[in-house]
């Protein structure tokens, strides 16, 4: 790759939800905790072509979609949109979806933007409250319905902490890392703290500022590198490739900070990465580009290739020239990777996570969940919710399943915005919200 620095079926449509809402589903504002929703099961067909791009309204648990890079439209069919999300109270009468057999609840709510989250060996649940600059902590007796200690980690930090990881890996970690927008931190740990017992080491500083600000962490499986991702500075290098330094990149350091690489490039804004526990095999989730229409392009998410080309900014979805940029580079069209699973574009795909416990029946062991925190840049609202891909032996066939769905009213307004993913030792499946800054919990048999 060039050096950046020298380069400028069955679904519920909306009238059944409208009719759910007023004959049956008011009984879900008299129950405290607990409610489930159940689908009427899978979908007879997979939903392809233009179906497959769709909007909120054929969201469904169980609806599952293929999207192929044969589907994708010409730049600008489509008129490019703004239509961001217009964020409401939870109305009495609304409640996230599930499949049947699955129960969602309110594991912690009153939280200030959280984002990220990861448990820690011991059970812990450690979320990167965003909005208020600070690492909470929650912990719950097993199977807890909801948690029973809250903790301020730390607090006071800047530029909006995002990822979180433990090390070294494994049931002992000495330490928690911390990224913020332009540093990634370290502070002293044991297994059950629930305040840092130490002041905050930098360990990588000067990351760039502005642009997309999430910057997620993780371990290899080995512990020798730390991974980082960081996004673009702009939507399609708008500002010229020199404000793109170091950005649009997975950046591989050694544990203490040294040693910067590039893991993989070309990923527009790589928001979150998990590494597949059965082959450890890195993903990622990738916000593409906007402005070119409704359809276009898909976002995904992706097995990581080291070393691999992504395309940003000159193509996209593989050897698709990017309309503005696409002419400048036609050598790195053979180069460009096609990702694994595409994803309605502008669904804005944030957290990542595996399920590899044992709650969950068993057709779910090894698979990806998706938080999709909604869109802006389409004229019919995607995204807002969670969703599933199925692996096979690690491999993905390109389809994805609606699992929890529900955030947005019949009048198209939204209550919830899922943003992080993960498992709790329980083997529950925890979401946060940053829309109503909630923590739902996912759990099987009730």
């Amino acid at each position: 790759m060039p050096d950046r620095q020298s380069l400028s079926p069955r679904v519920y449509p909306r009238a059944l939800w409208a009719c759910l809402t007023v004959i049956g589903l008011s009984a879900l504002a008299a129950i405290d905790y607990e409610a489930s929703a159940q689908s009427s099961g899978p979908p007879e067909r997979v939903l392809t072509g233009l179906e497959a791009f769709g909007d909120w309204s054929r969201d469904a648990p169980g609806t599952r979609r293929l999207i192929t890079v044969e589907d994708l439209p010409r730049p600008g069919d489509t008129m490019s949109a703004s239509n961001g999300a217009r964020i409401v109270e939870r109305p009495a009468t609304a409640w996230p979806l599930v499949p049947a057999g699955f129960t969602v609840g309110e594991f912690f709510k009153g939280m200030k933007e959280p984002r990220q989250m990861k448990a820690a060996p011991n059970g812990d649940i450690f979320i990167a409250e965003s909005g208020a600059n600070r690492i909470r902590v929650l912990r719950a007796a097993p199977r807890a319905a909801r948690a029973g200690e809250v903790s301020v980690f730390v607090a006071g930090l800047s530029d909006k902490p995002f990822g979180i990881a433990f090390y070294p890996t494994g049931p002992e970690p000495q330490f928690v890392y911390v990224a913020t927008e332009t540093q990634v931190l370290r502070y002293p740990y044991r297994n059950g703290d629930l305040v840092a017992r130490g002041s905050a080491e930098v360990i990588v500083d000067k990351l760039p500022r502005g642009g997309h600000w999430t910057r997620d962490l993780l371990f290899t499986p080995d512990a020798s590198s730390l991974l980082v991702s960081i996004g673009s500075g702009s939507n399609d290098a708008e500002y010229g490739m020199e404000h793109e330094t170091g950005r649009a990149d997975i950046l591989s350091f050694a544990p203490d900070g040294s040693q910067r690489s590039v893991y993989a490039s070309g990923l527009r804004n790589p928001v979150s990465m998990a590494i597949d526990p059965a082959n450890g095999t890195l993903w990622t989730s990738v916000n593409e580009r906007d402005t070119l229409g409704d359809n276009l392009p898909p976002d995904y998410v992706t097995r990581v290739t080291p070393g691999g080309f992504y395309g940003w900014p000159w193509y996209y979805i593989g050897a698709h020239p990017d309309p503005k940029n696409g002419a400048t580079h036609p050598e790195l069209s053979a180069r460009t990777l096609v990702p694994d699973v595409l994803i309605q574009p502008h669904s804005a795909p944030l957290g990542i996570a595996f399920y590899g416990a044992a709650s969950f029946p068993t057709d779910y062991h090894g698979d990806l969940f998706v938080a999709l925190h909604g869109s802006w840049n389409r004229a019919k609202r995607t995204g807002y919710k969670i969703v599933r891909v199925h692996l096979t032996h690690g491999a993905p066939n390109g389809e994805y399943q609606d699992f929890m769905t529900g955030f947005v009213t019949p009048e198209g307004n939204v209550w919830g915005r899922p943003v992080g993913l993960t498992v709790a030792a329980d083997g529950a499946l925890l979401v946060s919200d940053d829309a109503s800054g909630t923590i739902w919990r996912i759990v099987y048999g009730g």
